[in-house]
């Protein structure tokens, strides 16, 4: 009887669902439209990006040009441009400028690094002074005599590195490198690849330690793009991800997770002796002081012997360089004082100008660095000595009275202290 009097009434539940049912299905729709979009949008952004920084066929292209017109020479100019033996592999590269790939040439594992434009001074994200146009391979001209090059090479030292007495030891060993044919005599374009080098504090650098453990080894040039000695583990600790899940990681967690995909304990013992050993190459060594201006694990590395390898060198530069570059510089605070991450002077608010001196030496930079690495999973009969010792080294300052005579006594404290720990293991 109540149907007859409502006819419509038991139409109105199924309706009231079906237009819920629309609804959800819109939303939905909606939504999944919406991360399909975002989605797409943030691959394309990253894809653009990687596009940008990733340009090692233009690279190879300006390289080759140059090659096989006769400007440049070198003993990798062959295989790269030629036979193709030399060819890039994974991208590495942070910076569009500054190209880096894994590289495989006549099928030995490398690293293979090229410049997309020459830099003439250290770049302090404002410039020092205005951009100069140059052309890349100017130097030196057709006609300069061997001992003229020399004369360059010396007074370009004598800039980078200050007045050291053994500059013209320094000056042999480059013309001995930058004989790549090994014939005796060093070649126009040979010179122009090494004048254009020698621009870059890495290749520098390369050279002056060549004997020492912890420095990639130079394998060859051409122009201003180097081959060197690959690393098997290209971060201090960490884990490599795709980029697209590195995406949707969060920086805090990834940090935790790094730290969770780290050798065993001993074997870090092993590698953080290795980055001290490199303190020690580059403090005070037989050509000046180099300041480590970036130390942030992604510029570390190993090898399967538990070996540490520097990765990137680029941000090593002679103290004599950058004080002369940075001191007298405009600044508002000490913010503005500062080279790469690490390497930071302070800000003189009577003169307003960059003081000259670098207020952390490498030690305490390589001990914050540390920190976290070494005493996460540590014995505990020694943990307690290690942090303490860590925290002296990272309190360390260049204007300290006795510095040296600290950064010594601590630096080897530190090294005996893990050397003792690990010596009697396997992976000592």
């Amino acid at each position: 009887m109540a149907r007859s009097l409502c006819p419509g009434a038991w139409l109105r539940k199924p309706y009231y669902l079906q237009a819920r049912f629309s609804y959800v299905r819109m939303k939905y729709l909606f939504f999944s439209w919406l991360a399909v979009f975002v989605g797409s949008w943030i691959i394309y952004v990253q894809y653009s990006t990687y596009t940008e920084l990733c340009r090692g066929k233009d690279c190879k292209k300006i390289i080759c040009d140059k090659y096989k017109t006769g400007v440049i020479d070198g003993p990798a100019c062959n295989s790269l441009c030629v036979t193709e033996t030399l060819y890039f592999g994974k991208c590495l590269s942070t910076k569009p400028n500054n190209q880096m790939y894994l590289g495989i040439w006549d099928n030995l594992p490398g690293v293979v690094k090229c410049q997309m434009e020459q830099t003439l001074h250290l770049d302090f994200g404002t410039e020092l002074e205005p951009r100069k146009e140059i052309v890349l391979f100017d130097k030196p001209t057709r006609g300069t005599t061997v001992q003229k090059f020399k004369e360059m090479v010396y007074s370009l030292f004598k800039a980078k590195l200050g007045d050291q007495g053994n500059l013209s030891e320094l000056v042999n060993l480059i013309l001995t490198v930058a004989d790549g044919d090994k014939d005796g005599q060093v070649s126009l374009g040979e010179a122009k690849s090494a004048w254009a080098l020698l621009q870059l504090n890495e290749f520098l650098l390369m050279v002056i330690l060549q004997d020492k453990e912890h420095t990639p080894k130079l394998m060859g040039f051409c122009g201003d793009l180097y081959v060197m000695e690959s690393v098997e583990y290209t971060s201090l600790y960490g884990i490599s991800l795709p980029w697209v899940i590195e995406l949707f990681i969060p920086s805090g967690f990834r940090r935790s997770m790094d730290q969770l995909f780290t050798p065993s304990w001993p074997r870090k013992a092993k590698i953080a002796i290795g980055l001290l050993e490199f303190v020690e190459d580059v403090f005070h060594g037989p050509y000046g002081n180099f300041l480590m201006c970036d130390t942030s694990a992604k510029n570390l590395g190993y090898n399967d012997k538990y070996d540490l390898k520097m990765v990137d060198m680029r941000k090593i530069v002679p103290e004599t360089n950058l004080k002369e570059l940075i001191k007298d510089r405009h600044c508002e605070s000490d913010l503005d004082c500062v080279y790469g991450t690490d390497c930071r002077t302070s800000c003189d608010q009577s003169t307003m100008k960059c003081t000259s001196e670098v207020i952390q030496p490498n030690l305490a930079k390589a001990c914050q660095l540390l920190k976290d690495y070494l005493l996460r999973g540590a014995p505990s009969e020694i943990r307690e000595e290690l942090e303490k010792q860590l925290y002296s080294c990272i309190a360390l300052k260049v204007t300290a009275n006795q510095m040296e005579m600290e950064h010594s006594l601590i630096l080897n404290n530190l090294k005996t202290l893990l050397w003792k720990k690990i010596s009697y293991t396997n992976d000592s």
